[in-house]
Parts: structure tokens; sequence; C-alpha cells
């Protein structure tokens, strides 16, 4: 087979994984064509569709992703489901090489009595509503007053800030019409937030934390018998300063006077407390059980049988995400991850699946910063290269194979275009996403702000497509 075309590659998933892995390998010495696919109407993935409406500084990395998107050499195919619409044997006949980097979407399990009660949520499911997701219900269910957050980390921070947050001062943001209704029409008075460790602990990145003191009408309040540190806590105040700062900023807020509190919201911060039981009554959450945690001297904790029960009606777990399963493709069902060494995806024996190989959340977990995922995609990137040119570390393809690692049979770019087409997608192209982007920014004009989210996949595809 001849070398002489451009490598075919195709990513599955445009998020920041996906579109940065694009990026690297367009920038690489192999001659390339590179096809982006997307579930959604709409690419970005989690800055899009998991990040809290009111963190612009956040969302602002779409800006960067739009850049990439928009230089012409990356081909967005959009409103393709990986497993429905195409499988892997399809992809085999179009590209050459494949990468998944389809994220993680789902809330990891948290598994304790009562976690399946109604009024019992995962945070996923909640920032993908107020995010407005077209794949979730455009209704939510927020009649509690008093509601649990379990998780010590950002995400934990963005429910309870988006439960307590008063809807109108959402109102700048991207927040869609149907989810500012709801919440405006919100119960609640008292979120409380339980870590299973203590202060020095915490996941909360120390912006975030202290913007939380920020939030009009909301108090937050912390509790000094929930502060312990050991030589473990110390040892990691001192190692880091993003640490160091958090511990800080719950530190302060120990010094405040509970009497001049007056807000009509309130965010509890619970610390040392490990969630036991959701209690119900008749099938419905009436309340949490904890038990307090001590620490052990080297920052983890163990039980101490003393145990407290808090009424709350609602209970939303943010212990982290979790990836999910894709059609042909080895996954560790334990780490919620397509099983792969580096990237290089692998079969059960643990020998490479020729060009086939993963990055991002699914390849490593729902861990690190937008920063790992770029050195999480040149790694990827890397070993996709050797493999193709035959020079590294274990490359499938010999080094001086004419066929240069050009496996497909139909390498023709429009060949996987009439195929999908001829199967009934409707396929979203980037010139189509930015007929959508545009709409989005005219609605939020004449209110100052930057966008109104489309949120029913139809009318985002109609708007794309000219229809509407």
């Amino acid at each position: 087979m001849s070398s002489t075309r451009p490598l075919r590659v195709a990513i599955v998933g445009a998020g920041p994984a996906g579109i940065y892995a694009a990026d690297i390998l367009s920038k690489t010495d192999l001659d390339v064509s590179i096809d982006l696919f997307e579930r959604l109407p709409a690419p970005f993935g989690l800055v899009r569709y998991g990040v809290a409406p009111d963190h612009p500084r956040i969302k602002g990395i779409v800006n960067a992703l739009h850049k990439v998107l928009s230089k012409g050499d990356v081909r967005l195919l959009a409103n393709v489901d990986y497993g429905v619409d195409l499988k892997l044997d399809d992809l085999r006949q179009f590209y050459d090489a494949v990468i998944f980097s389809t994220g993680a979407i789902r809330d990891a399990a948290l598994p304790v009595p009562g976690i399946d009660l109604e009024g019992s949520y995962g945070a996923a499911d909640f920032v993908s509503w107020y995010d407005g997701h077209p794949d979730v219900p455009r209704t939510w269910p927020l009649d509690a007053k008093e509601v649990a957050v379990l998780g010590a980390g950002n995400v934990a921070l963005d429910v309870a800030r988006i439960l307590a947050k008063h809807a109108d001062d959402l109102l700048p943001t991207e927040i869609p019409a149907n989810v500012y209704d709801i919440l405006k029409a919100s119960l609640v008075t008292d979120v409380h937030v339980f870590a299973r460790r203590g202060p020095a602990q915490v996941k909360f990145s120390p912006l975030e934390l202290r913007e939380l003191g920020h939030v009009p009408d909301v108090d937050i309040v912390v509790y000094p018998e929930d502060f312990d540190f050991d030589e473990g806590s110390m040892e990691a105040v001192e190692a880091s300063n993003q640490t160091k700062q958090v511990v800080k900023t719950l530190t302060d807020w120990t010094l405040v006077e509970p009497s001049t509190q007056k807000a009509s919201r309130r965010i509890h911060l619970h610390f040392l407390h490990a969630p036991s039981e959701i209690t119900g009554d008749d099938g419905k959450v009436t309340g949490v059980r904890t038990e307090r945690t001590a620490l052990q001297g080297d920052g983890t904790v163990k039980g101490t049988g003393e145990f407290h029960d808090w009424p709350v009606q609602a209970v939303y777990r943010a212990v982290g995400y979790f990836g999910s399963p894709l059609a042909e493709i080895p996954f560790d069902e334990l780490k919620g991850v397509i099983s792969n060494r580096e990237g290089r995806v692998v079969d059960m024996d643990g020998d490479h699946l020729p060009g086939v190989y993963a990055t991002g959340w699914i390849k490593r977990g729902p861990v690190g910063l937008i920063g790992h995922t770029k050195s999480d995609a040149s790694e990827t990137v890397r070993h996709l290269v050797e493999d193709v040119t035959g020079v590294g570390d274990g490359g499938d393809v010999a080094a001086g194979d004419p066929a240069g690692g050009r496996t497909a049979t139909h390498g023709d770019p429009q060949a996987v275009l009439d195929f999908l087409v001829d199967r009934g997608v409707e396929v979203v192209e980037w010139s189509e996403f930015e007929l959508l982007d545009a709409h989005e920014r005219s609605l939020g004009e004449p209110h100052g702000r930057e966008r109104i989210k489309v949120v029913p996949r139809d009318e985002m595809i109609e708007i794309a497509k000219g229809r509407a």
C-alpha cells in the first residue's frame, strides 16, 4: 500500500484532551490528516458541559481550543456517536490510527447504605444539568431546604456554590433559561459539605475556595472542632503553597463571629466526617449519618465510632468522575479507564492493539488539570509517531516498511463522510458549529451576556445546519 497519501488519524472525543492531541499531532513531522469526532453537536467537552457557568476564567480555555479548530488543519465531525454510528472496524477502514479521548463523565460510586434513595444524586449529573447538556432532562428537583454534598474537591465546591447562590447572581453567565428558572424557585437555605479528612487534605484550589467567601448573601460556616492537624498535615502545608493558602483561608473563617453572619443562605464546611449512611423514610432521603474520623499522623484517617445525624432532604455525591467503556475497546472496570500502557491501548494479554491509542481522563483517570492533559497528549502522540515511523521503543511498524503505517483501505477523507451520510447521520462540521456558536452569542448580546446556551440537541442541529 502506498505511503504517498497523508496518514489518516481519527480522534474520538473533542474535549480538551482530543483537541490538544490533534494540535500536537498536526505539528509533528508526519504528513497527517486528522478527523476529530464528537458525540455531541458541539465540541469542547467538559469545558462546555462540566465547568460551572460562573467560572469565566476557566471557560476562557474554550478560546484557546477554538483557535486550534479554526485553523483548518483538523476536521471536526460532530454529532457522531462512536459505538452507534460507527465502530472500530469502520474506523479502521478509513483511518490508519485511532486515538480515544472520550473523557470521564459518570459519577464514581459511593458504596454506602441509602445511596440509591430518591433525593440522592451524582454531582456529575447535576453539573450536566446546570450546564445545559443536551442529553440530560431539562428539569431538576430543587425542593430541599437542607442539602448535603459529599466530597472535598472543586466539584463539591461548585455544586455547593450553585445550590446556595441566588439565581439572579448567575444571570450574567451563560446559564440556560430553564436552569435559571428552577434555581430561582429553589427552597435551599443550608448546604453542608462533608470531607472525611482534615483541612490540610482537601483538594480545593485556593482561588475556588476564596471565591466561595464572596458569594452575595451566602455565609460560610466552619466549625473549630473540625480542625485538626497531625504531622502529615503539617508536612503537607510546608510542602505546598496551595495547601498553605487553603488552610489559611479555612482557618480565617473559624475566626468569624457567628453573630455577624446574617445571610439568608449558608454553606457549612465539615471536616473529619465520613459519610456512613444516607437515611430515609418512604424511599426518600431524610438525612445523612457521618462518622467522626481521626487523623493518624500521616494525613490518613480512621473512624472513631462516633456518629452524627444531619437532617437533609437531598444528597449530592461529588467523589470523582469515572470513565465509561467503549465498544470493542479493552476497558479496566476497576479504574474506569481504557486499558493502556502510556497511551498505547493493550488487550488482556498486555499486547498493543495496533493503531489504537488513548489520551486524557479515559487514559489516566479523572485527575490533573489542563497542563496534565497537554503532557498526556504529547506522550500518546509520541508513541503513535514511533509506531508509524518505526523509530522509538517498540514501534509496531518496522523502519523502512513502504506502507509507513498506512493501513486504511479508504484513504480519501470524503469516504468517511459518505459512509456516515449513508447511515443517516447528520454530521456537524466546524463551519456549521460556528453558526451555532454565533447564534448563542447573539442570544446573549442583548442581555450583556457572552452567550445563552442552546440546550436541546435537535435545536442545536437545526441551527448548525442553517435550518432554524
